[in-house]
């Protein structure tokens, strides 16, 4: 509206009242209904009028005239580049990068024929493009382009080379070749166009997509020339000479005649007669006449034509006759050059000569239009036409004298043929509709003939475009409401009517749109009106067959919505002038939303009656399923179905079925679960555990589906508090089954590795025992994770009781697994077993010969792949359980049990199992069993029936072994155990080297604080133990921690047998003997003798040297090689570094061992090395660290890591060089100083520990002197450190750094076992360590900590 609102006419009463008149088609007199007779004849007359004012190029034939010569022209590319080289820096001129490589490949295309142009399958233009490409692919040349980019150059070099190679072989004197070189710089031009368009590059240079377009018109401007002269006229040659050709004034000649013929339903012969006898009235000179008396009737503003009262707004009224009165004078001007007589037969004034630049103007239609279409309208200007004769003004006198060919209401006719032709369209079989897309189906509408003739039936008489398209869309509404065409007809009508006209390629007719076409403000009154009427009517109707459609949403077969909404969305409420009040919407959606619900209450009871039996003693869980999946299969296929569109007009498909369906499910599964159970409980049966899990999937998805669309109505069935007892019942099955299925996969497991690689990885180097065990463990897990539970507290309990059966399984696993490794490990030599034949008398020969032989070379042990098989399966296990314990989210079950777990106070009851944790630490001053004054020393414990509950592994030739080996006893009460060493013989039956006791009282342990009991054998020496109990609870972290711990210690034995295999050669290569060996070798006879001789003792012998110590320790290499590769093999990386790091302990505790005695009270028989023993030891200790480093190098290392091989061990055995040669004086105040900083910091610690709790109070009593209960230590690992790997890292860490952080004078002591001065002071010593311990004990107990 350029005149804003201020310059409306009327408001809208008047509109209303306008509407009223029957001037609103102010032609409209004496409105009536429209016959089909009289629709016809007026059709027709407009049709054979269009026959009469036929274009005049129509009418003629050419006849061939002589040839002519050629003139030829060229145009010079220098003047054509010259715009481009005067704005060389212009940016906007220049090609963009990347252009030269799409120009490369778009050339190559047209070489190859790939390009579907035309023009560019010429073998001439081919041969000039492909010398161009030569020069264009020169390195030097494409790197200048890319570089500078300028449009001139590429053109000059491509003119250039076109020149020379279209002149080849032509006359000197023949210059035709030179418009060729002009057509083929334009195709290059062309192509250089085309490359910039289809890379969107002509956006960001539009100034030189314009040169270039304006450069290639140029260059064409001669191309009709370069077309052979007998190649014209249809072959005739030479020019042409027109001839008129008369009219026949037969129907067969009149195209649009024909179509009024057909779509009336009219036979041949009575439209010709018709024409004949209406062809004197239906002149050229009556539709001159029309158009003046229409002319002068606009002037005069009279009700004849539209005026100021037609339309709502003045600028609108003047926009049209602004437009109109150009029209209707190029209308007269075409009639008078179809006949020009009519300009000279009438005298009068003149007429303004026809202007072709009138076209310009932007407000009117294109005047100069071409001839050259056989479908253009009648009402075209061939060319100028004298008509200084014509008159203007209207000859008739009767300013109310009818049309010829407007009809009195023009907008009734004009409907009233629409309707003809539509209805003839949409019969008619031959037209054939348009191709479906993926936007649009395909349709059938007006065929092209019948949109020609209502075009010419509306130009004549005077209908704008806009009343045009409403008059047609009102019969579509018509047609619609009969139900005579389908919703994509409809359809496509409104986008018919929506499309801007199509323009015609040739005459570029219609190529403007009116302004008024789109804008509403501009149409008449009465077209907005019958608008806003066609869009309400269509509206009704459309909402009636949503509603019918809506209630078929749920059948299996539904009709479609979308068309019907994107037709009421896009057509019906996307148009501005639809109005509708929001209260009638809502009314229709109200109504909808119950008949939805009413539908959906049928669909259930259908439902119910055909899934429940009619019978109760019939019902079982299957129907309750099949009940719900097939509410959950609608509910999903309703989903499905409206995922994209969930709501049509404010209602949801999905929520009112849920709405009506879940609750009433809910409700009827529960009673009918209740009935069900009730029924197999009174028969004393069970509903199978499957049909219950089924039934809990299926109730839980309802649920969810339900509270999700109805957030604030509680579920009628409370699920989990019926159907719990299937889930305690499967898990007791599984619970049983579990050890069978440990038992079962370790006897199918051959323990080979199963590998497709020549090399298997590390995790492929398990057998498949491991993994079927796991299986079933994550299966049975995986069955109650897929159930959902929705009650956090049952679901811990659970997982709770599962992870005790996984423990009690891995428990059994590790305890085959470790049984079968211990046989195989244990297995004798092929030496042992020729050894087992030999008589009393052949032993001693034979060790007599190896004592002489002096044998240094010791095979390595046989390591069967089987066995190192099985270590690689406890460190998978370890792995498994570790990420079986991250997807339990072990620690969340824990902390929901806790959350709901009673108040402490109310907590009376004790566990029901004890766990004691006893580790055999070691034993002193043994018997000799043996000859050689050895023994080798095993532990059997058992209980007081002789019942074995653990055995430690074999120390050879020692009588103070060291086991440190640890295993777990539960316990419902106390325990008596006893504990036996034996002495291991290759033949016969095992000695027994001393039995001791002890008893096991959870009374005792109330703390649950470890305490070291040395226990004095029946025969010699003691024996350490350490014990710890652990209460059993019924706690997810404590299982998994169990069963954390019993791998790591299977693992840890395994590996210990293992490195046992390998200790006594360790044992035999770092020993005293091989220190004195050492020694020896610089000593010779002569040296002997003068040292007898000597008044007083000299040395005699050179210390040795780094590659003396390092030469002695080469059989121990080779022999650590040798194994290795053995076990490397068949062990996992992490396994192999596990290894070497025992190794790397044995290796510590064996120097250890040759350095100074175990920590005692009693003084040891053990000498101390000298000076340069001590120097060999610890060069060995070097050499070793390096070895199991395995440093290159760079420093990269293969081997155990530094953090591990520098121990608290290993700095304690650095340390003990500092003090090895101190006097015994000052190893005592160095003790004693230690002493005291550590009663001192336990002191802090204790009063930090009474500062946070209660004030101190005696803990409970030891029940008799402290020796024989056992002294309390430093707090024990517990199995709640031990339930991931992560835990477990931790504590060690832990442990690591609290070594470090608490120094202890252990060493000093050990060293003052060899000092016999030293013996007071070691028992006194002893006694204080004791004191402190059971201090610090007391005061932790008494601060709450227990």
């Amino acid at each position: 509206m350029s005149s804003g609102s201020g310059r409306r006419r009327i408001n809208s009463l008047q509109q209303e009242e306008r509407l009223q008149r029957h001037g609103s088609g102010s032609r409209t007199r004496n409105k009536r209904a429209v016959s089909a007779q009289d629709a016809y004849l007026y059709a027709l007359r407009v049709a054979y009028l269009a026959y009469l004012l036929q274009p005049r190029q129509k009418r003629v034939q050419h006849v061939a005239a002589p040839a002519r010569p050629i003139q030829r022209s060229s145009t010079s590319v220098n003047d054509l580049v010259k715009d481009f080289s005067l704005i060389r820096d212009s940016k906007s001129t220049r090609f963009p990068h990347g252009f030269m490589a799409e120009l490369d490949k778009r050339m190559t295309g047209v070489l190859m024929g790939k390009e579907k142009r035309q023009e560019y399958a010429d073998p001439v233009v081919k041969r000039t493009f492909a010398v161009f490409l030569n020069v264009f692919k020169a390195p030097q040349f494409r790197k200048s382009m890319e570089k500078d980019r300028r449009v001139e150059d590429l053109l000059l070099i491509f003119f250039s080379n076109a020149t020379k190679e279209l002149q080849k072989g032509k006359d000197p004197a023949d210059d035709s070749w030179k418009l060729m070189v002009d057509r083929h710089v334009a195709l290059f031009v062309r192509l250089i166009s085309l490359t910039l368009r289809d890379h969107d590059w002509v956006r960001d240079r539009p100034e030189l997509s314009s040169r270039l377009e304006t450069m290639e018109k140029k260059l064409l401007q001669h191309d009709q020339d370069l077309t052979a002269a007998n190649q014209r006229n249809g072959g005739a040659g030479g020019s042409t000479i027109e001839v008129e050709v008369p009219r026949s004034y037969e129907v067969k000649d009149m195209p649009l005649v024909l179509v009024v013929q057909r779509i009336f339903g009219i036979s041949y012969s009575d439209v010709q007669a018709d024409i004949h006898r209406y062809k004197s009235v239906w002149t050229e000179k009556a539709a001159l006449q029309d158009l003046k008396t229409y002319q002068a009737h606009l002037s005069l503003m009279s009700k004849k034509t539209l005026n100021s009262d037609d339309f709502d707004l003045e600028d609108a009224y003047e926009a049209w006759k602004h437009q109109e009165i150009p029209d209707i004078s190029q209308m007269i001007l075409a009639i008078v050059q179809s006949n020009p007589e009519l300009a000279k037969s009438t005298p009068g004034g003149s007429l303004p000569q026809f202007k072709p630049q009138a076209a310009t103007d932007p407000s009117l239609p294109d005047s100069s239009r071409s001839n050259s279409t056989d479908q253009g309208s009648s009402y075209v200007i061939d060319q100028p036409v004298d008509m200084s004769a014509l008159s203007i003004q209207d000859d008739s006198a009767d300013g109310d004298a009818a049309f010829t060919y407007i009809p009195s209401d023009p907008r009734s006719y004009y409907r009233a043929i629409v309707k003809e032709a539509l209805t003839y369209d949409l019969a008619d079989n031959s037209l054939q509709p348009t191709e479906a897309t993926s936007e649009s189906p395909s349709i059938k509408l007006l065929s092209k003939q019948s949109a020609e003739l209502l075009n010419e039936i509306a130009l004549r008489w005077r209908l704008p475009q806009f009343s045009r398209l409403v008059l047609l869309l009102d019969v579509i509404r018509e047609k619609y409401q009969d139900q005579e065409i389908s919703l994509d007809t409809l359809d496509a009508a409104f986008n018919y009517i929506k499309e801007p006209p199509p323009t015609d390629k040739k005459s570029h007719r219609m190529s403007h749109v009116p302004d008024s076409l789109w804008d509403r403000s501009r149409w008449t009154v009465a077209d907005y009106a019958l608008n806003q009427q066609i869009l309400t009517g269509l509206h009704e109707s459309l909402l009636r067959e949503l509603y019918e459609c809506m209630l078929l949403v749920y059948d299996a077969k539904p009709p479609p919505l979308g068309p019907l909404m994107y037709v009421l969305n896009n057509h019906i409420y996307d148009d501005p002038i639809f109005t509708a009040s929001p209260e009638e919407l809502d009314q229709f959606t109200e109504h909808l939303r119950q008949g939805l619900r009413q539908r959906a209450a049928d669909v259930y009871r259908e439902m119910l009656a055909k899934h429940i039996p009619e019978t109760k003693e019939e019902w079982e869980f299957f129907h309750v399923i099949e009940l719900g999946r097939a509410v959950v299969k609608l509910c999903e296929k309703i989903q499905k179905r409206y995922r994209k569109n969930p709501e049509i007009m404010g209602v949801s498909p999905m929520m009112c079925l849920v709405e009506e369906i879940f609750p009433s499910y809910a409700a009827d599964a529960r009673d009918l679960v209740v009935r069900i159970m009730d029924v197999a409980h009174s028969k004393g049966e069970e509903v199978p555990v499957s049909d219950g899990f089924d039934l809990y999937k299926e109730l839980v998805e309802i649920r969810r589906i339900h509270g999700d669309a109805l957030p604030k109505q509680n579920f009628a069935f409370r699920i989990e508090e019926h159907l719990q007892e299937f889930v305690w019942r499967w898990i007791e099955s599984t619970d049983k089954n579990l050890i069978g299925w440990v038992d079962n996969a370790f006897k199918a497991d051959q323990f080979q590795i199963e590998s497709q690689n020549p090399v298997p990885s590390d995790d492929e180097r398990h057998s498949v025992s491991v993994i079927d065990i796991f299986r079933s463990f994550n299966q049975s897990i995986e069955q109650i994770v897929a159930l959902n539970w929705d009650d956090d507290l049952q679901y811990a309990k659970f997982m709770t009781t599962i992870s005790k059966s996984v423990g009690i399984g891995l428990a059994r696993y590790c305890e085959l697994v470790e049984q079968k490794f211990m046989r195989e490990m244990d297995r004798l030599t092929p030496e042992q077993e020729a050894a087992a034949t030999q008589t009393k008398q052949e032993k001693w020969i034979s060790m007599a010969k190896e004592f002489y032989s002096q044998k240094e070379k010791v095979e390595p042990f046989q390591f069967w792949p089987e066995s190192l098989i099985k270590l690689n399966n406890i460190e998978y296990a370890m792995l498994q359980l570790d990420k079986l314990e991250r997807e339990v989210n072990v620690d969340a079950c824990a902390e929901v049990v806790q959350k709901y777990a009673p108040p402490p106070a109310q907590r009376t009851r004790r566990p029901d199992n004890y766990v004691f944790t006893i580790k055999i630490i070691e034993a002193e001053d043994l018997k000799a069993c043996d000859i050689n004054g050895l023994s080798d020393p095993y532990v059997v414990l058992g209980d007081e029936y002789q019942k074995r509950l653990a055995k430690t592994r074999v120390i050879y030739g020692n009588l103070n072994p060291r086991w440190d080996e640890t295993i777990d006893i539960t316990t419902q009460g106390p325990l008596n155990i006893i504990a036996t060493i034996w002495d291991w013989d290759t033949l016969g039956d095992h000695d027994c080297v001393g039995r001791t006791s002890l008893k096991l009282d959870p009374s005792h342990f109330r703390d649950f604080m470890p305490r070291e009991y040395w226990l004095d054998l029946d025969t010699q020496g003691r024996l350490l133990l350490r014990v710890s109990m652990e209460g059993e609870r019924d706690d997810i972290q404590f299982y998994f921690g169990k069963a954390f711990r019993t791998l790591k210690r299977t693992e840890r034995d395994m590996t210990r047998s293992i490195t046992d295999k390998l200790s006594s050669y360790i044992h035999h290569s770092l020993s005293r003997r091989a220190l004195k060996a050492m020694l020896n070798r610089g000593i010779t006879v002569s040296s002997v003798t003068s040292y007898f001789r000597a008044a007083r003792p000299q040395s005699v012998m050179q210390a040795p040297t780094q590659r003396d110590v390092t030469t002695a320790l080469e059989p121990l290499f080779d022999y650590f090689n040798e194994n290795f590769a053995i076990m490397k093999q068949t062990l996992t990386d992490p396994a192999m570094i596990m290894v070497m790091t025992r190794l790397w302990k044995e290796v510590l505790s064996t120097i250890e061992s040759l350095l100074v005695p175990p920590l005692s009270d009693k003084l040891s028989q053990q000498r101390p090395l000298t000076q340069q023993e001590l120097d060999i030891v610890f060069k060995w200790l070097r050499l070793l660290f390096d070895f199991f480093h395995a440093a290159d190098e760079e420093g990269n290392s293969d081997g155990v890591p530094m953090d591990i091989l520098k121990s608290p061990k290993y700095h304690e055995l650095q340390n003990l060089n500092f003090f090895y040669f101190e006097t015994t004086e000052d190893l005592i105040r160095t003790s004693e100083s230690m002493a005291a900083a550590t009663a001192l910091r336990q002191q802090e610690q204790s009063a930090r520990l009474n500062r946070q709790s209660a004030p101190a109070t005696l803990g409970p009593s030891f029940g008799g002197a402290a020796g024989l209960v056992g002294m309390p230590t430093r707090k024990h690992k517990t199995i709640m450190l031990s339930r991931n790997l992560g835990t477990m890292r931790k504590a060690k860490e832990d442990k690591r750094k609290e070594a470090q952080a608490d120094p202890n004078d252990d060493m000093i002591l050990r060293i003052l076992r060899m000092r016999p001065e030293a013996e007071r002071y070691l028992k006194d010593r002893s006694r204080q360590k004791a004191s402190f311990s059971l201090i610090y004990y007391v005061r932790l107990n008494g601060s709450g900590t227990d």
